[in-house]
């Protein structure tokens, strides 16, 4: 493996084509790796929550044909907990709920021993912690990072950070409803029948005209600050950076903004991607004057019976120990933190 580093963003711009055809093949082919998701994030930091100069430090490995085999999407700013210089993973922390490096299977172990030999020589920016988080506790570039950690001489340790659950689906929402719990089967299927019979008509629908998409973000942002803790997160250059996220996630064919409406009116709204066949639960909003019709469950409800009868594998609730994934039936899975010390 060749490995170059890329440290200016009009190097990285032309290699959206071939860092996304990678990812579709790559250990952790998730929305949150594509090319321009990430640039979104680097271009606004997370909405602020790293510094503006922070430096761009993305590896590349190609084969001596020049094919793209490995790429480390990284980034240098001091570590939050130490101020140490460290490199972090693009699209850490707060709102990339799944990182990692982007490799095939059969190359992650090759990839990622070349990889640590780049960083620990001369071509690389001076850093002393490798701190990636994020990443799934399946993932195969855990092992194969310890062992390489282990092998230059670096000591690595990894920790659990968050549960991440997510419900499969088999195209039958039925079925979904007989797999939880009878008594949450009942509540879920009252609050559907509430909305059937609500005085005022109750319905969803989801974007489909680009040209619409700042007005509908607008209305989402809107309904997103009334929900508990949302408030503070929404900052001006939050908002900023969310439309720029579901901009790139329209320009790249799966942005999934969804509302449900009440008359005229809208009373909850769910943003996700539609990607890899399944559905990723990214955010969400309620207007509290219907809080009566329990429209995020209804929402949800109606955003099940779709994702089944379109055939999407799984909704991914992503990071988050909030009661209400678990009572539907959310399988727990973890996202980790790799800590690498010199």
């Amino acid at each position: 493996m060749q490995l170059s580093l890329i440290t200016q963003e009009t190097d990285w711009l032309p290699l959206a084509a071939e860092w996304n055809a990678l990812l579709i093949h790559s250990a952790s082919d998730v929305p949150f790796l594509r090319h321009e998701y990430l640039l979104a994030w680097w271009q606004h930091k997370g909405g602020g929550e790293w510094p503006a100069d922070s430096q761009l430090a993305i590896v590349l490995a190609r084969d001596p044909a020049g094919a793209l085999l490995g790429i480390a999407p990284l980034f240098l700013a001091p570590a939050k907990d130490t101020q140490r210089p460290a490199l972090h993973l693009l699209g850490s922390l707060e709102i990339s709920d799944f990182l990692d490096l982007i490799a095939r299977p059969a190359d992650l172990p090759t990839f990622t021993a070349a990889l640590l030999g780049f960083l620990t020589g001369p071509e690389a920016p001076t850093w002393q912690t490798l701190d990636w988080q994020n990443i799934l506790e399946d993932s195969p570039t855990l092992p194969a990072l310890q062992a390489a950690a282990e092998a230059t001489g670096l000591t690595y340790t990894h920790s659990r950070l968050q549960p991440a659950p997510f419900i499969p689906l088999a195209g039958d929402f039925d079925a979904w409803l007989e797999s939880i719990d009878g008594k949450e089967r009942q509540e879920f299927r009252r609050k559907l029948r509430n909305a059937a019979r609500y005085p005022v008509p109750v319905g969803w629908y989801k974007l489909t005209d680009p040209a619409t998409l700042p007005e509908e973000f607008e209305a989402f942002g809107k309904l997103m600050v009334q929900e508990r803790g949302k408030q503070d997160f929404l900052t001006s250059a939050m908002a900023t950076q969310m439309l720029a996220i579901a901009q790139a996630a329209l320009a790249g064919g799966y942005l999934d903004l969804r509302f449900l409406t009440v008359g005229k009116q809208k009373a909850a709204a769910l943003l996700c991607f539609d990607y890899n066949n399944r559905l990723w639960g990214y955010n969400s909003g309620l207007e509290n004057r219907f809080g009566d019709l329990s429209p995020g469950a209804v929402l949800l409800g109606f955003t099940l019976m779709d994702a089944c009868d379109t055939g999407k594998t799984a909704f991914d609730f992503m990071r988050g120990d909030e009661e209400y994934k678990f009572r539907y039936g959310g399988i727990p899975r973890w996202v980790t933190r790799a800590l690498i010390q010199r």
